[in-house]
């Protein structure tokens, strides 16, 4: 017996998404066989298209200094925007995506380092949302900021 091993690649149009691809392989020799029949395959598998999301941001504020131990303020700071912007790159719709957002929120002794005071949503659903349940918001001291990748 003789076998042959191949990959089969295939281009979709992105005018017509499909959700299987269907297969059919056929054997064929110049002798006579005894079992003919199983000399074809029909193969189905299930399609998934791979999403082509850009996520960017932009603010207008790049550098605010909290200062150092025991000097913080009870007065609001700066007022910064923060835009996201979530692109599907893609020619294939993409549906529910979900964006999570950590904002530091707490610094030395329980001092208040950001406050959301609005959102604003372009074709899109947001909430905002305090730390569920059960978890804590672990203050950082400013002078390990440095040290914190969030």
């Amino acid at each position: 017996p003789s076998q042959v091993s191949f990959i089969l690649e295939l281009e979709f149009s992105c005018s017509v998404l499909l959700d299987r691809a269907e297969v059919m392989l056929q054997a064929t020799s110049g002798s006579t066989e005894v079992t003919p029949e199983d000399n074809m395959v029909k193969l189905s598998v299930p399609i998934h298209y791979e999403p082509e999301l850009f996520l960017s941001s932009n603010t207008n504020l790049h550098r605010y200094e909290i200062h150092p131990l025991g000097s913080f303020t009870h007065s609001s700071g700066p007022e910064f925007t923060t835009t996201v912007k979530v692109q599907n790159l893609g020619c294939y719709p993409i549906e529910n995506v979900t964006l999570h957002m950590a904002l530091p929120a707490l610094g030395h002794r329980q001092a208040t380092i950001l406050s959301v005071t609005h959102v604003l949503a372009d074709n899109a659903t947001c909430m905002l949302r305090l730390s569920p349940e059960g978890t804590r918001v672990v203050p950082v001291p400013p002078e390990d900021l440095l040290h914190t990748d969030r």
